[in-house]
Formats: structure tokens, sequence, C-alpha cells
């Protein structure tokens, strides 16, 4: 007993309170920023761009950045001469319209997580998810041909630091039980009918998330000869995620907002 009363003294509860606490943003790189009154338009970042995120502004010189295209990389920043592009610490850009995914476009903080206790929110969760499925949320993850970095991310949401099952959300290993799609990938050609497959053997209703910016848009494989445009050029999707990968606490803001609940 006393052992155990040690250990709870030596390592106190590690378990973050996100949602239910803002986190540090300046721990975060966030996505990248236009300054317009720098930008000159000359176009070095478009033109270095490795997933070709960054365009012209229609009926300007300035340069727009597509954030479900965006992997992040920061060499935006890095080679701007005129020092118009910066990297900010906004994490939470899970949008549920992909235009809005734009620099132009964007809005910071569009929706805030309510300020109220993490057993208040749980509660509202689940009688939301209740509301909406009849029981706790599941979710199957699905790998449409990634990488596996947005995955490790996603594993990471079921350790003991970001503990997702607080919530009363589960991974399931068959969509058939599944509530929500979690897609990461930008669908392969020899994954594309097995996401179909698997999207149609889901129960309605149901939701889909696409996890990363190759689920997005297809990231930096878009339109070559073995991959898609993104998930959603061959399901629906509820909510996009940008990031490459997006971090833990980015895929459960995306999470939330599919449930309408930030």
């Amino acid at each position: 007993m006393f052992k155990t009363v040690e250990k709870l003294i030596k390592y106190p509860r590690l378990t973050q309170e996100y949602p239910k606490k803002a986190l540090d943003p300046s721990l975060f790189v966030g996505r990248p920023e236009v300054d317009q009154d720098k930008c000159s338009g000359c176009g070095v970042c478009m033109g270095h761009c490795p997933s070709g995120a960054i365009k012209s502004d229609t009926g300007s010189a300035k340069i727009t950045i597509d954030y479900d295209k965006c992997i992040f990389c920061a060499l935006c920043e890095e080679l701007c001469p005129a020092n118009a592009v910066g990297m900010t610490h906004d994490f939470e850009l899970a949008r549920k319209d992909r235009k809005s995914l734009n620099s132009r476009a964007f809005t910071v903080n569009e929706d805030s997580i309510p300020a109220i206790s993490e057993d208040e929110l749980e509660t509202r969760l689940k009688k939301r998810v209740s509301k909406l499925f009849g029981r706790s949320l599941q979710i199957r993850e699905v790998d449409a041909g990634s990488c596996n970095g947005c995955d490790y991310e996603i594993n990471a949401l079921s350790n003991p630091f970001n503990d997702i099952e607080r919530l009363g959300i589960h991974f399931v290993a068959s969509p058939r039980h599944a509530d929500m799609l979690l897609v990461t990938g930008p669908v392969s050609r020899n994954m594309e009918e097995a996401l179909i497959k698997t999207y149609n053997a889901a129960p309605d209703p149901k939701l889909v998330v696409a996890a990363g910016a190759c689920a997005c848009s297809g990231g930096i494989f878009k339109d070559c000869y073995a991959a898609g445009k993104g998930i959603d050029s061959v399901v629906p999707v509820d909510v996009y995620i940008p990031g490459c990968p997006p971090r833990p606490q980015a895929i459960l803001y995306g999470i939330l907002k599919a449930l309408d609940k930030v």
C-alpha cells in the first residue's frame, strides 16, 4: 500500500485535460500565414512548395495557401525574401468545408471549445453521441495508402497522455461496428475498392473524417500514377483535418467537430 501511495505522489496524473483546458500553443508548429502587406508576389515560395499548396491569388499579385494540401514543412517561411510568410501555432484547423481551408478564407477560432468541466464535456458528448447513434462513439481507422505518419498520431490518442476513451470514444476492429471512419492516406489505387467496401459496410448514420494532408487532397502524392486526390474523390467526407501529420489534439478537435461539439 505504501509503495502504491509513493508511486501516486512520484508520478502524478499525466493525462492531458484538453479539450477541457486549452493547450500551450507555443509548443506547436501550426499553419503558415501570409502577411499580404509584405508579400511582393515574387513566387519564390510557390516555386519551391513540395505539395503545390501555394498559388497566386486571383486578381492580385499576392499568394494564398491551401491548407488541405500544405504539409507544414516551413520551407515557405525559410525561403521568403520579404519575410512575408511565418509559421503560426494554430493547430485546431479541422473544417467541414474544404474550401475554407485556404489562407484567404480561413478564419482563426472559427469555433471554440466550451469552457466547461471534463465531466460536463463527457456528459454532453455522451448525450450527443447517444442521440446520433444510441451508444458511445465507435471509430474505425482506415489506412488508405498513407506513409503511416498520421496513423502513428491516431494511435497516440489511445495512450495514457491523450486517453480518448475518457470522452467515451472508442476504436473498433470492424467497420460494421463503427459510427465514424477516420481515414488516412491519399487513397492509393490498390486501396480504393477496399475503402469503398469499408464505407458501405459501416451502418448509417455514419461520419467520415479525413485525417492529414494526403486524405484531404492527396498531399504530395496527388495526381501520381498510384494515388488519387484525397478520399472525397471516393467517399463523402464530413470533416477535413489538415496537417502532415496532424498532432493527436488536432485529430481530437476534428472528431469533436464532426459531432458538432466544438
